[in-house]
This record gives C-alpha cells, structure tokens and sequence, in this order.
C-alpha cells in the first residue's frame, strides 16, 4: 500500500508539518473516514474497523488480560476486539476532565450488536463505571491513536498531548510496568520517518504499529515516561484536569518534587526558540496544541491589566495579526515558538496582542523567537510595549 508523500521530509521539519501532510494526502486521497474533515483529530480511516481482525489473531494482544485503549474512532474496532475476546477494557476519559479512565462493562450476555455499541463513544459513556486512582489495575497492553509514527516507534498525536500524559499518569498510579506492551492502530499511510530531535521526554514512544496489512516491531529503546513531570505541568493544566491534584498530592506525600512550572526559580519559563520554519501555514481553522506536559497556558485578559501586576512583569506589543484571527490560534502559535506567556492581553479586533513575561530577560527570548514570523501571509509585528496601559486601554 503507498506511503504518505510526508515519507521524506525535508530539513528542519516540525511536528506540525508532518501532521498536515498526513492529514491533507489522507483527504485529497480519500483514504479519510467518518468523522472528516480528518484536520486536527486522530484520523479516521477506511478499513479501520475491519483491524479488529488483525488484532484478535495477534499473539501479544491474544495473552494480554487487561487493555488500555484510547477513545479516537479509528480504535473502535481494538475496543470491540477487546470485549468479543473477555478482556478487560479501559478507555480514557474525554480529555481527563472528570478522571483518568473507565472500565467497560457490557450487560450480561451481552449480543455482538450489543458489544459493538458498547466499543463505540457512546456506548464508552453508557456502559462504563469510574475507575479510581486506588483500583488494583494493571494494564497489559496499551493501544494508542497516532497521526503519525515512524518504524523506529517515534508517534505524533494531534498536540494536545493525552495520550503522553495518560500514560505518565497510569506510570504514577501504578498501572504500568516495564513490560506493559505500548501499540499504535495506523493506516499504513501514518508510517512515515520522524527526525528523533522532535521529541521530548515527555513523548510516549511504541513497541508495534499495526496496520490494515502488516505488524511492525519497532524495537524503539528510547525510555518511555517514568512518570508526570511536574515541573513542565502549568496550574492551568492543574485546574483542567483535576485528578492530577490528587495524583500531585500522593506524590508530594511520597517525598517527590512535585514543583509546577510556574513555581520555579531558577529556570526561565521561556525557552530558546525552537528550529522550525518561520511562517505558518494559512487556512487551518486552529493551530494543534502541544502537549500539555510541556508548556504553560497564557492566561486571558479581556482589559487592561492592574498597573500593580503590569510593573512585575516585561511586555512585548504584537501587531499585525491576520483579520478574525481566534485567540487560541494565536496561542498555539506561542506555545509553536516556545513563546508562551504568563500573561495574555488579547485585542483581536484591533489586530493586536500584548505579552507579559515575568522579567526582561524572558521577554528579550520571547521577541526573538517571535523576530520574522508570518501568520497566514501576514508579517507579525513585534516589539517592546511601551505606555502599555495606555495603549491596552485606549485602543490603536
């Protein structure tokens, strides 16, 4: 089966490149399946249910007893699998907001119509009871959705990173263990080669990929997350997902440093820019969000911030932002530059923005990371603010 034309890429490639390409050949090739547009999802595709085959003959899934698999639709036919052969099946909950997983339990004697309704979203919603950070769980196998993965087991996911944090989670809770089996369901189309620069320690590599026409071993020796780390977790991640709270306290009980992001000293908060192309591409409705482990989220201000705060802080005015440009497009391109502030004065409708770092120095890297960046054809402009309260205030 042909290979995504992303195979070979060229020099200082980021994440976000390779998920386009593999999103745009999966639509203009029509390999994409129900729900599409396949953009800045884990892309469904055209065969995915009939994997189920696949996996039910594998011989690593056939010995596990306990299955972690995530909720992306091109999984649907793992987590059927996983209930036709009696295993257990655990399924994130959506974007952690009220735990970390839950258990799937079809009614008793349940038909295969049954079974299949219970492997979907919303049978995950009606046939699945919370599982708690006390549940004696561990997870055998754990199944992951991947816009992208390389042989050697480098995975890209959609930007938000979960599925990295779910796993460093399980890791903090107990429910992996060194020979837990980690496997991504692909299209073969999502095999392409990723620079190993791209990664973070954070990143959750896999042993196997499995495609509609073959199984890869990936033989991957790069360690995967030996847990959450706390010093790239920001309070707002904190605050969206509320059992980290719980997980954080366990370990600060434990004697762990359990030091958020925002709380450190002794590590500016803003890192050197990144190698990437500096212009970023026009027509995407939203730009991916990376990982929520790596990097904190700009607080919005909808006015003008206290003179008190404006004083502790360095600001930099961006102007020039493309017409209806969204503010969170406008963040992810700060977290994209490694750019991100502690605070965010947002003034769309003046095609404008101002950043607030905590001192000179994180500002001074912020603007060069920034120096010379496009947006939808636009040339940001970027430089120090000056009378910021005024200016916030009294409008262009």
């Amino acid at each position: 089966m042909e290979r995504a034309a992303g195979a070979r890429l060229s020099p200082g490639v980021s994440k976000w490149d390779i998920r386009q390409k593999i999103w745009d050949y999966m639509e203009a090739s029509n390999l994409a399946d129900f729900p599409r547009p396949v953009h800045h999802r884990i892309p469904n595709f055209k065969g995915s249910f009939l994997m189920n085959h696949c996996i039910r003959e594998w011989e690593v899934f056939e010995k596990a007893r306990e299955v972690k698999v995530d909720p992306d639709k091109p999984l649907e036919g793992v987590r059927l699998a996983a209930l036709q052969a009696g295993k257990t099946l655990l399924v994130p909950t959506p974007r952690l907001r009220t735990g970390l997983f839950n258990r799937i339990v079809p009614p008793p004697g349940a038909a295969k119509d049954t079974l299949r309704k219970c492997a979907t979203s919303q049978g995950v919603r009606d046939y699945s009871v919370p599982v708690g950070l006390d549940a004696n769980v561990l997870v055998d196998l754990v199944v992951v959705g991947s816009v992208a993965v390389s042989e050697k087991g480098w995975r890209i996911g959609k930007g938000e990173g979960f599925a990295d944090m779910e796993y460093a989670m399980m890791v903090s809770m107990g429910a992996v263990r060194e020979d837990t089996v980690v496997v991504t369901a692909v299209h073969d189309c999502q095999v392409v080669d990723i620079p190993e620069e791209l990664l973070g320690e954070h990143d959750l590599t896999v042993d196997y990929i499995l495609t509609p026409t073959r199984v890869v071993r990936t033989g991957c020796m790069r360690p995967k997350p030996q847990g959450i780390l706390w010093h790239k977790v920001s309070h707002r991640t904190m605050e969206k997902i509320p059992i980290l709270q719980s997980l954080r306290c366990r370990e600060e009980q434990a004697g762990k440093d359990v030091t958020l992001q925002e709380e450190q000293t002794d590590v500016p908060a803003v890192a050197a820019p990144a190698r990437r192309s500096r212009d970023v591409r026009p027509g995407s409705p939203t730009l991916p969000k990376e990982s929520g482990l790596c990097q904190a989220s700009p607080r919005d201000e909808s006015g003008p911030a206290s003179s008190d705060r404006l004083r502790e802080l360095s600001s930099l005015f961006v102007g020039n932002i493309p017409p209806a440009t969204r503010v969170s497009k406008f963040k992810a391109v700060l977290r994209e530059f490694r750019a991100t502030p502690a605070q965010l004065t947002w003034q769309g409708a003046q095609r404008r923005a101002f950043l607030h770092y905590r001192d000179k120095t994180e500002a001074e890297v912020a603007a060069a990371a920034l120096q010379g960046l496009s947006l939808q054809g636009c040339a940001l402009r970027v430089e120090p603010a000056k009378a910021q309260g005024h200016k916030m205030a009294s409008g262009p």
